[in-house]
C-alpha cells in the first residue's frame, strides 16, 4: 500500500513539475511579422528551463542598423538581468533557444546585439514579455 501511495505521489510532482506557463511576445514594431512564444517549466533540481521560439524573426543582419545577433535576456526575482544565449534565426522560419538557469524568471526579452557574449543590453529591443 506505501508503495502505491509513494508512487502517486511521485506522479502528481511529476505532473506538476512538466506543466509550465507559456506566453506570447508582443508583436514587434522592429520585426512585425515574428511570432515569438516563451515557456518555462521546472526541471527536477529545481532549476527553470526556458525554450523560446521565433517564427518568421528576420536574420539580425537585415536590421536597419544590421546587428549580428539576437540575445535573449531574463529579468530575474533577485538576481538582475542574466543573458541566456543566442536565438539564431538564418533562414527566418524557426529559431528556437532552449535552455535552463537557477533564477527564477519574471521577464524574457530579445535584443538585437553587435555581440552575443555582453553581459548587458544595449542594444535595440525587439520584445519583451512577463510572467
Amino acid at each position: 500500500m506505501k508503495k502505491i501511495q509513494y508512487f502517486i505521489a511521485g506522479s502528481v510532482l511529476m505532473l506538476l513539475n512538466a506543466c509550465g506557463s507559456t506566453v506570447n511576445f508582443p508583436t514587434s514594431t522592429v520585426t512585425p511579422a515574428a511570432e515569438i512564444t516563451a515557456k518555462t517549466t521546472t526541471d527536477k533540481n529545481n532549476n527553470t528551463v526556458i525554450e523560446v521560439v521565433a517564427k518568421n524573426l528576420a536574420s539580425a543582419e537585415r536590421l536597419d542598423p544590421p546587428k549580428a545577433s539576437y540575445v535573449v535576456w531574463i529579468g530575474t526575482e533577485d538576481n538582475g538581468t542574466k543573458n541566456i544565449g543566442l536565438l539564431n534565426s538564418k533562414n527566418g522560419r524557426k529559431a528556437v533557444l532552449k535552455t535552463s538557469t537557477p533564477f527564477k524568471v519574471k521577464e524574457i526579452y530579445i535584443t538585437a546585439e553587435e555581440s552575443g557574449t555582453i553581459s548587458y543590453p544595449s542594444g535595440i529591443e525587439i520584445s519583451r514579455t512577463s510572467f
